[in-house]
């Protein structure tokens, strides 16, 4: 494609340029699994000696860039926000959440249903149950204000009891007087704890409140929801200023990971997935630095989306100091992820990022069913999710008639540590003493101060060099998915001892991180479906396997054509169809 066209197409788009570089295999890691009261000392110890923070930072490479040749006359690139703008043909519909516009979930062949924001729409239409009935019957099963929690409360951090019976009433009285607003009304729905609420406090997983009392307006996109009917029902628990992978929080309590207790839901939008998955709420918002959608999504079995960088608005949260941190939704089946991503994505007048972006708007026409493969990088998964998701991409190819390509990605190793270096960097800003974190973030937190100018630098320089790659691949092939498992493990068992002070285990955080971060430093989109089961090695239960594609910036549209694919094969294709967890909350039937 020409640069004009480009240039009609895009803002921000990189050149596209290749590097030839061969795939070099990471050493194993060497960073100590460290938890109980060893983890305790330690971080004090840490936290107290500049000397031990830099030798840790040494001892995760962080310095290697300094000898990575490919980037000595690299161009810096801070912000990975390519806009895709606005074509002839592109407005808007006129509502997202008309029931006309909705596609359903596909039949689930003789297995349980899964509820969703359609079966809940269709019970409040037969005037069976109002939506006030559903508050009711959820809230014992997710207030932390009460002497007998249940193992959902753990998943929330508030519930604002008033205001949720006030928005339930509202929307009752609309149903009654036969006026709702759309297919979202009365619809329950949660949203991280990273996220503003008007009302609610922000703690980001620790113990500080970030609002520090004051009032806050409530972010953009949770707004939207509302607006169209939907009731928030609380705030949910994240992992520690969302700095891992596990959602283990010994603040808020660890979320129950509803196909098998004894593994962890994945991080740090933990609460997000729990919730969802063991079928509270149809869908929820979550944010994504490092896979903090993706991952929690493959572990809990839904589906997850995160969105281009700028694409979903979080004013009046302030932007400009993350560069790679996105919000975007999880769900329990496509048509619900669908849904809920447009509402969220709507143009935004206050932020010059989100209100240029073209309309979120179904996919029309032809598109070219290409998936990409780096064969290297795809093999460093463990066999059974590899064998999983290659399953599930041989029927994509012989039933879906999509074409599987050979293609490569350069600096792989060098753009993990450069993307673990920006996040890392970007979060160190604290209001609060580093005192008040939990051990590992005291650790992690004291490590990152460590990052200098010049090495932070050079990690721009390699996201320059990778997005000016991804974009010769996405030119020299339209349409092309890149294609990886979304975590190369089945899920991570928790062990006891993690419990009381959390525990530091960096090795397995880098592997969970394998193929995540791709999109996250680069601003590209990226969708995570479940692909197939595994039996645990521990507790009671199946451990869910997911695939994830990562599109051209603006591709979300196409994205979702590639999800609902992938839906087609996990119901139509995997003997045994989706299955429901043990534990699933019958909602409707309370």
């Amino acid at each position: 494609m020409s640069s004009s066209n480009l240039n009609a197409r895009f803002v921000h788009y990189p050149n596209p340029q290749p590097l030839h570089h061969p795939y070099e295999a990471p050493l194993p890691p060497k960073n100590p699994v460290i938890k109980g009261s060893v983890l305790h000392f330690l971080s004090n110890l840490v936290t107290a000696l500049p000397f031990v923070q830099h030798v840790l930072w040494s001892n995760a490479g962080f310095g290697t860039l300094r000898s990575c040749k490919e980037i000595e006359d690299a161009d810096t690139r801070f912000d990975p926000t390519v806009i895709a703008m606005a074509q002839p043909g592109d407005e808007a519909p006129a509502s997202y959440t008309n029931i006309t516009s909705l596609r359903r979930a596909p039949p689930q062949n003789g297995q349980p249903r899964f509820y969703t924001i359609e079966d809940f729409h269709h019970a409040y239409k037969s005037g069976e149950i109002t939506p006030s009935d559903i508050v009711e019957a959820l809230l014992p099963l997710i207030r932390r204000d009460v002497s007998q929690r249940s193992p959902h409360s753990t998943s929330f951090t508030e519930s604002k009891i008033e205001l949720v019976k006030q928005a339930a009433e509202a929307s009752t009285k609309r149903w009654k007087a036969g006026k709702p607003i759309g297919i979202l009304d009365g619809v329950p729905f949660a949203v991280k704890d990273d996220l503003d609420v008007k009302g609610y406090k922000r703690h980001i997983g620790t113990g500080h409140d970030y609002t520090e009392g004051k009032e806050v307006e409530t972010s953009w996109c949770v707004r939207k929801v509302e607006e169209e009917g939907a009731i928030l029902i609380g705030k949910l628990n994240m992992h520690e200023l969302g700095s891992d992978t596990t959602n283990n929080n010994p603040i808020w309590g660890t979320p129950v990971n509803p196909y098998n207790n004894s593994y962890y839901t994945g991080g740090s939008s933990g609460g997000v997935a729990s919730v969802v998955g063991y079928g509270i709420v149809p869908f929820g918002i979550g944010s994504d630095g490092g896979g903090s959608i993706r991952i929690p999504s493959n572990y809990c079995g839904l589906y997850g989306l995160k969105t281009s960088h700028g694409r979903v608005s979080t004013s009046p949260l302030p932007a400009a100091t993350e560069t790679v941190v996105v919000r975007g939704p999880l769900a329990t089946s496509m048509a619900d992820l669908e849904l809920s991503y447009r509402v969220l994505a709507q143009p935004d007048p206050s932020s010059f990022r989100s209100s240029h972006f073209r309309p979120a708007r179904p996919h029309t026409g032809t598109r070219n069913k290409v998936i990409g493969i780096c064969k290297p990088w795809f093999d460093r998964a463990d066999p059974p999710v590899q064998e999983a998701c290659q399953t599930a991409l041989q029927y994509f190819k012989s039933e879906l008639g999509y074409e599987i390509i050979d293609i490569s990605i350069p600096l792989l190793n060098e753009g993990q540590l450069a993307h673990a270096m920006t996040i890392l960097a970007e979060g160190i800003d604290l209001q609060h003493s580093i005192w008040d974190l939990t051990p590992p973030n005291r650790i992690l937190m004291s490590v990152a101060k460590q990052t200098p100018a010049v090495d932070f630098i050079l990690a721009q320089r390699v996201r320059n060099v990778l997005m000016e790659h991804l974009a010769y691949l996405f030119q020299k092939h339209p349409g092309l998915v890149i294609v990886t498992p979304t975590t190369p493990n089945a899920g991570w068992p928790i062990e006891d001892a993690d419990m009381k002070c959390g525990m530091s285990n960096a090795n397995m955080t880098v592997k969970s991180m394998e193929y995540v971060w791709l999109a996250n430093f680069t601003g590209v989109p990226c969708i995570q479906f479940p692909v197939g089961y595994v039996d645990g090695v521990k507790g009671k239960g199946k451990v869910p396997i997911g695939l994830s594609g990562q599109g051209e910036w603006g591709s979300e549209d196409a994205l979702i054509e590639f999800g609902f694919d992938g839906e087609k094969w996990l119901h139509e294709g995997l003997k045994g169809g989706k299955i429901r967890p043990e534990g699933w909350v019958d909602v409707l039937k309370l």
